[in-house]
């Protein structure tokens, strides 16, 4: 008898607490807002620019990049590197940045290429060394939804919709700011007729003839702004691209020489040619085989220079030859493109693709550098020999 009412007792225990916890949650319907977190969280919204929430770094952490780049030999290229590992450290991402053994061996990056995909990653930068050796491997990615984002030359003429963005150096810019330094320079020595030389690689590849038209504009806007006629003569490419309004008798003349094959005997012998003219004030030369090429035609003229009377010469890009000309006062500075900020861009744009982000083609930068800035920092780290 004890025990059935024992049992009794127990039962209507219960009983009374399966009601209550019944009672607890019926009377409360106005809390259940409450249990949708991720819905009431508008603080993502109000964290400051740099200071991801929880939820992205977690995402974040289980993201890998892989970097494609034309090699790692020089040091260029390994200032890429240093600001793609930078950017992917703060960022929490994995990154796996490779490059053939030479800019010539296209089948090596084909290779790698194909390897960056088969490895499944959140996103690909690609530098390519040719556009045609890569064309199924891009369409590879775009089928099996791998953002692929371009840096340095990029990937030009690339199926549509494959590449999403590139970053890379703006050269027509950059071309331009070594114009404004220049005429900077030599302005006060406008005087009657005067000769700008510009020695071009080629009149073909994009990124030498834009740095040869970004100078060739400015120059001939701030002169035209000074009260001077401008005018564009030599190479027919340059001549004809040139937003350089064209005008006979004008009294300041860029002169433009491009060799009939890329070869640093031809391409010197247009420097000596410019040098050797008597009303050359100027001359520039659009990349570091051009810069080159004016450095070993001045061995011989010993013209160059920023004193009274010399030819004021700039160059673009760097190397051993172009460092110590900028040292020694031959040339009055150089462009440099700035790899590491490159670096950096990238992966920021890898990530912004990789997680729906919009991205658009982004300039990387340029700097212009002398014998008084050459081994700041920020510069130097952009410099190779």
């Amino acid at each position: 008898m004890k025990k059935k009412v024992l049992a009794a007792l127990l039962s209507v225990a219960m009983v009374a607490t399966l009601l209550a916890g019944c009672g607890s949650k019926s009377e409360t319907p106005a809390e259940a807002p409450a249990e949708e977190a991720p819905a009431e969280t508008p603080a993502a919204d109000d964290a400051e620019p740099g200071e991801p929430t929880e939820a992205p770094a977690a995402d974040a952490s289980g993201m890998s990049f892989e970097v494609v780049s034309k090699g790692l030999q020089h040091a260029y290229w390994q200032a890429v590197k240093k600001g793609v590992e930078s950017k992917a450290a703060e960022l929490g991402v994995t990154v796996n940045f490779v490059g053939p053994d030479s800019e010539s061996n296209i089948d090596q990056q084909v290779q790698q290429l194909q390897s960056a995909l088969n490895a499944s990653p959140t996103a690909v930068g690609l530098a390519a060394l040719d556009t045609n050796s890569v064309m199924d491997l891009l369409q590879q990615a775009k089928d099996g939804g791998i953002p692929v984002v371009g840096f340095d030359s990029g990937v030009p003429n690339a199926p549509e919709g494959s590449v999403l963005a590139n970053c890379s150096t703006d050269n027509y810019a950059a071309g331009a700011l070594a114009a404004e330094k220049v005429y900077e320079a030599v302005k006060d020595r406008i005087d009657g007729n005067v000769r700008v030389g510009v020695v071009a690689q080629d009149a073909t590849s994009e990124s030498v003839v834009n740095r040869g038209l970004g100078f060739i504009d400015k120059f001939a806007e701030l002169a035209v702004a000074d009260g001077h006629t401008a005018n564009v003569v030599g190479n027919e490419r340059y001549i004809s691209d040139s937003k350089c309004e064209k005008t006979e008798g004008a009294n300041v003349v860029i002169d433009v020489r491009v060799p009939a094959s890329v070869t640093s005997e031809l391409s010197a012998a247009d420097a000596t040619a410019l040098l050797n003219e008597a009303d050359t004030i100027a001359i520039y030369g659009s990349n570091e085989h051009s810069a080159n090429a004016i450095i070993t035609a001045n061995e011989n003229l010993n013209k160059c220079g920023t004193g009274e009377g010399q030819i004021v010469a700039a160059g673009f890009d760097s190397g051993a030859a172009q460092l110590q000309a900028v040292r020694d006062g031959v040339l009055l500075g150089s462009i440099t493109q700035a790899p590491v900020a490159m670096g950096e861009i990238l992966i920021e744009t890898m990530y912004a693709a990789a997680t729906g982000g919009t991205v658009s083609d982004t300039d990387t930068g340029c700097q212009w550098y002398t014998a008084e800035n050459i081994d700041d920092p920020e510069i130097a780290q952009n410099l190779y020999e």
